[in-house]
């Protein structure tokens, strides 16, 4: 959200969408918004919230009118909307306490994509698409990629081919074992699905896996392992 990158994409006739931070003129802005403006919004695809640790898949939406970078000279402010997205704040003040931004979480993005050409759902979906590739990003940062990069530019290009797979390998079982890991980073399904203490044993040349008891990972476990060894069938 910088006045270079917006007057930048002014000039070579491009739209911007950016994630604006919570500075004051931008809480104003959201204090203004009628209670009647805001409609529901549901994700085909679960959107992280990063303050809560959570995915969400359904918020409510609005937008109003919002002149960016009011700080600049007149001719040079930038004029569009503020859309913005809030979800319930499950961590708010005791009850006499409560504010406008303590009952609920506000995420907001300025865009001069006119509302003609997206509305203000449809303006949030394709801004919260970003999200998906971020948290990629962020995932593979916090594993493989944490030590990258190297002095070795073949080196580098190496182990980003070796994180890549290991990363669409891991997410894939996250994926077929379901439950709690159909959406899991990729650290807590090798914790927790492949990490697993187990004891090798063999009878009448057979390989046993004694897992632990009680686990409870043992129904997604079993279930990705069913997807990739699938038992005989009956002649």
């Amino acid at each position: 959200y910088a006045h270079a990158v917006a007057t930048a994409a002014a000039r070579a006739g491009a739209k911007v969408s950016l994630t604006v931070r919570m500075d004051p003129a931008v809480k104003k802005a959201i204090a203004k918004i009628p209670e009647t403006a805001w409609e529901k919004i549901e994700y085909t695809n679960a959107v992280f919230d990063e303050e809560s640790g959570k995915w969400i898949s359904d918020a409510e939406v609005a937008e109003i009118g919002f002149t960016a970078f009011t700080s600049k000279k007149k001719a040079e402010r930038i004029t569009g909307r503020l859309v913005v997205r809030r979800i319930p704040e499950l961590n708010k003040a005791p009850a006499e306490q409560e504010t406008l931004f303590d009952a609920h979480r506000f995420h907001a993005f300025f865009t001069t994509v006119g509302g003609t050409v997206l509305d203000t759902v449809a303006a949030d979906k394709t801004h919260r698409a970003h999200a998906v590739i971020e948290q990629v990003h962020a995932d593979m940062k916090s594993s493989a990629l944490a030590s990258m990069p190297s002095g070795k530019f073949t080196a580098n290009a190496a182990w980003l081919l070796a994180a890549v797979m290991a990363f669409n390998l891991t997410r894939a079982a996250g994926t077929l074992a379901a439950g709690p890991f159909a959406k899991a980073e990729t650290a807590t399904i090798r914790d927790k699905l492949i990490n697993v203490p187990t004891r090798i044993a063999s009878s009448a040349r057979r390989v046993i896996l004694h897992l632990p008891k009680d686990w409870p990972w043992q129904t997604q476990w079993q279930r990705l392992f069913d997807h990739l060894y699938p038992p005989p069938k009956a002649a």
